[in-house]
Protein backbone atom coordinates (compact mmCIF):
# COMPACT_ATOMS: atom_id res chain seq x y z
CA UNK A 1 0.00 0.00 0.00
CA UNK A 2 1.41 3.45 -0.72
CA UNK A 3 1.98 5.22 2.33
CA UNK A 4 3.41 8.44 1.33
CA UNK A 5 5.09 10.95 -1.37
CA UNK A 6 8.72 11.53 -2.28
CA UNK A 7 9.55 14.80 -3.75
CA UNK A 8 12.95 15.39 -5.74
CA UNK A 9 13.95 18.62 -6.11
CA UNK A 10 17.14 19.25 -8.36
CA UNK A 11 19.34 21.82 -7.55
CA UNK A 12 22.32 23.04 -8.61
CA UNK A 13 23.44 23.68 -5.20
CA UNK A 14 21.89 21.48 -2.80
CA UNK A 15 24.00 21.85 0.24
CA UNK A 16 22.72 25.68 -0.31
CA UNK A 17 19.04 24.51 -0.59
CA UNK A 18 18.81 21.67 2.01
CA UNK A 19 20.12 24.59 4.03
CA UNK A 20 17.37 27.11 3.28
CA UNK A 21 14.54 24.35 3.75
CA UNK A 22 15.73 23.07 7.17
CA UNK A 23 16.67 26.41 8.50
CA UNK A 24 14.22 28.96 6.74
CA UNK A 25 11.32 27.01 5.71
CA UNK A 26 11.56 25.00 8.95
CA UNK A 27 11.47 21.26 7.64
CA UNK A 28 12.46 18.91 10.17
CA UNK A 29 14.50 16.25 8.83
CA UNK A 30 16.89 13.13 8.55
CA UNK A 31 20.62 12.61 7.71
CA UNK A 32 20.29 9.26 5.64
CA UNK A 33 24.46 9.24 4.97
CA UNK A 34 27.36 12.42 3.91
CA UNK A 35 24.87 15.36 5.02
CA UNK A 36 22.10 14.02 2.81
CA UNK A 37 18.81 15.33 4.05
CA UNK A 38 15.73 14.21 3.22
CA UNK A 39 12.87 16.32 4.76
CA UNK A 40 9.60 16.23 6.40
CA UNK A 41 6.64 17.88 4.55
CA UNK A 42 3.53 19.35 5.40
CA UNK A 43 0.32 17.35 4.59
CA UNK A 44 0.35 16.70 0.66
CA UNK A 45 -2.14 16.66 -2.05
CA UNK A 46 -1.98 14.95 -5.82
CA UNK A 47 -4.10 16.39 -8.81
CA UNK A 48 -3.91 15.42 -12.55
CA UNK A 49 -4.41 18.02 -14.82
CA UNK A 50 -5.06 17.62 -18.36
CA UNK A 51 -2.46 19.44 -21.30
CA UNK A 52 -2.28 19.02 -24.67
CA UNK A 53 2.00 19.57 -24.39
CA UNK A 54 4.29 17.22 -22.50
CA UNK A 55 3.58 15.82 -19.82
CA UNK A 56 5.32 17.62 -16.65
CA UNK A 57 5.06 17.55 -12.92
CA UNK A 58 4.98 20.78 -10.42
CA UNK A 59 5.78 21.12 -6.95
CA UNK A 60 3.93 23.68 -5.00
CA UNK A 61 4.33 24.50 -1.51
CA UNK A 62 0.68 26.12 0.55
CA UNK A 63 0.25 28.55 2.47
CA UNK A 64 -3.15 29.64 4.71
CA UNK A 65 -2.52 33.28 4.67
CA UNK A 66 0.06 34.05 1.43
CA UNK A 67 0.62 37.91 2.22
CA UNK A 68 1.50 36.31 6.34
CA UNK A 69 3.99 34.20 4.66
CA UNK A 70 5.50 36.02 2.29
CA UNK A 71 6.28 39.06 5.33
CA UNK A 72 7.92 36.11 7.33
CA UNK A 73 9.82 35.38 4.39
CA UNK A 74 10.77 38.43 3.28
CA UNK A 75 12.68 38.68 7.16
CA UNK A 76 14.69 35.76 6.51
CA UNK A 77 15.80 37.65 3.53
CA UNK A 78 14.42 35.17 1.28
CA UNK A 79 13.97 36.37 -2.44
CA UNK A 80 10.30 37.01 -3.97
CA UNK A 81 10.57 35.68 -7.77
CA UNK A 82 7.57 36.69 -8.64
CA UNK A 83 4.90 38.93 -7.64
CA UNK A 84 1.29 37.29 -6.15
CA UNK A 85 -1.60 36.79 -8.86
CA UNK A 86 -4.73 35.84 -8.82
CA UNK A 87 -5.27 32.43 -10.66
CA UNK A 88 -8.87 31.74 -9.82
CA UNK A 89 -8.11 28.50 -8.20
CA UNK A 90 -5.65 30.44 -5.58
CA UNK A 91 -2.92 32.93 -5.06
CA UNK A 92 0.01 32.11 -6.76
CA UNK A 93 3.84 33.49 -5.90
CA UNK A 94 7.08 31.77 -6.14
CA UNK A 95 10.08 31.98 -3.53
CA UNK A 96 14.13 31.83 -5.15
CA UNK A 97 15.83 28.97 -3.35
CA UNK A 98 19.85 29.85 -2.95
CA UNK A 99 21.03 28.09 -5.64
CA UNK A 100 18.72 30.61 -8.13
CA UNK A 101 15.60 27.82 -8.94
CA UNK A 102 11.96 29.25 -8.47
CA UNK A 103 9.65 27.44 -5.85
CA UNK A 104 6.24 27.85 -6.33
CA UNK A 105 3.93 29.06 -3.24
CA UNK A 106 -0.16 29.55 -2.93
CA UNK A 107 -2.73 29.76 -1.31
CA UNK A 108 -5.19 27.79 -2.39
CA UNK A 109 -9.29 29.34 -2.70
CA UNK A 110 -10.41 25.69 -3.16
CA UNK A 111 -10.84 22.77 -0.47
CA UNK A 112 -7.86 21.33 0.34
CA UNK A 113 -7.79 17.67 0.19
CA UNK A 114 -5.29 16.85 2.88
CA UNK A 115 -8.43 18.09 5.18
CA UNK A 116 -10.21 15.45 4.29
Amino acid sequence: MINGVHVIVYSRDADADRAFIRDVLGFRGVDVGGGWLIFKLPPAEIAAHPTDGEPQHELYLMCDDLEETLSDLRSQGVEIARPPSEEGWGTLTAIKLPSGAELGLYEPHHQVAYDL
